[in-house]
């Protein structure tokens, strides 16, 4: 997670009577396009979870039935899904960390590797940034840095 940069929306700006495509901001998940489908859709939801709990504004507000149920928000701005190869997501996440505004979330392949969360911060605390592979990243940040940075990705298969 990119803690440097405080990335979010201020309420003035969370429009939930417009088009997503108006948000100032951009949301979009990478995921490892050679995943199986259930692991890609854990490492997706991990990052997701990580974001919203980082990214202030990313949900919008909850929603209500006719009969009066209610339903959690869900993200007004949206959020793409998309995949690329690990080669280009370590790239991706490397020029992201490094780009001014954008928050950055990741799953190194390490947080699938083990069902006990300190296992996993040890392995991830013995390896070199440098060398960590990613199954996951997740970014918000100005539309058009995010657009730079995934361009030409396609949504996840």
């Amino acid at each position: 997670m990119n803690g440097v940069n405080q990335v979010g929306f201020e309420p003035e700006e969370i429009r939930t009577d417009e088009p997503t495509r108006s948000a100032r901001l951009k949301w979009v998940i990478v995921v490892d396009e050679a995943l199986p489908a259930g692991r890609a859709t854990n490492a997706a939801v991990c990052v997701a979870s990580a974001t919203t709990a980082a990214v202030t504004g990313l949900l919008g507000p909850d929603a209500k039935d006719a009969d009066g149920s209610v339903h959690p928000g869900l993200p007004w701005a949206g959020c793409t899904v998309l995949g690329a190869p690990v080669a280009r997501l370590t790239e991706i996440r490397t020029r992201a960390a490094g780009s001014l505004g954008v928050f950055v979330a990741d799953m190194p392949v390490q947080g699938q590797a083990t069902r006990v969360y300190d296992e996993y911060l040890r392995q991830v605390g013995e390896t070199p940034g440098a060398q960590l592979a990613y199954h996951a990243i997740s970014l918000v940040g100005p539309r058009n840095r995010i657009d730079k940075l995934v361009h030409r990705l396609g949504l996840l298969a």
